[in-house]
């Protein structure tokens, strides 16, 4: 048995929860949020406790288990607690401003970069240099925060760019560091 599929899901007091064959939704005070799930997996709801369970011990059956009960988790979880992702900006004349629900950033281009937050996503800005984005949808945030990291990833020279808070990236030297061999 999938040592992760096997795991119940507890779904807390302020979290409603319904399963319509394999489609879960699920509504919380963080948001609602509602996927269709692969066709042969078994989803039940009892006393508060969801289960997944597979029909065959087959390689397919067996990846699937964990990853069925892993998004069912990730949708409790998102609705009651939320997600998010820090990002930083690093360079000098490099930051962020919010202009509504946009956030607008100045990243060294000849142009500000902009972006919008899909439904469901905010962005929430730490100063002129940390931007987090929340959101319910773990993938959704996740993929917002690539996103933003992608319109200008760090330097490997100067570090100079967008990355995750507490990443770490590894300079090269550069000309300097070059060994002259004869």
């Amino acid at each position: 048995m999938s040592r992760i599929g096997r795991l119940l899901i507890t779904v807390p007091p302020n979290v409603k929860v319904s399963v319509n064959g394999n489609t879960v939704s699920v509504v919380g005070p963080k948001g609602e949020l509602t996927r269709t799930l692969h066709p042969v997996m078994t989803i039940r709801l009892q006393d508060n406790q969801i289960t997944v369970s597979r029909p065959s011990d087959s390689k397919e059956h067996r990846s699937l288990h964990g990853l069925t009960r892993t998004l069912i988790a990730n949708m409790v979880e998102g609705v009651s607690k939320g997600f998010e992702k820090s990002l930083e900006i690093v360079g000098v004349g490099y930051r962020a401003e919010k202009v509504g629900d946009k956030l607008v950033m100045r990243l060294g281009l000849s142009h500000p970069v902009e972006v919008s937050p899909p439904p469901g996503l905010s962005f929430v800005l730490e100063g002129a240099n940390r931007i987090k984005v929340v959101g319910a949808d773990k993938e959704a945030v996740g993929q917002i925060a690539a996103k933003i990291r992608a319109s200008r990833p760090p330097d490997p020279y100067k570090g100079k760019g967008v990355r995750y808070v507490g990443e770490v990236v590894r300079l090269k030297p550069g000309k300097a560091g070059k060994v002259i061999s004869k």
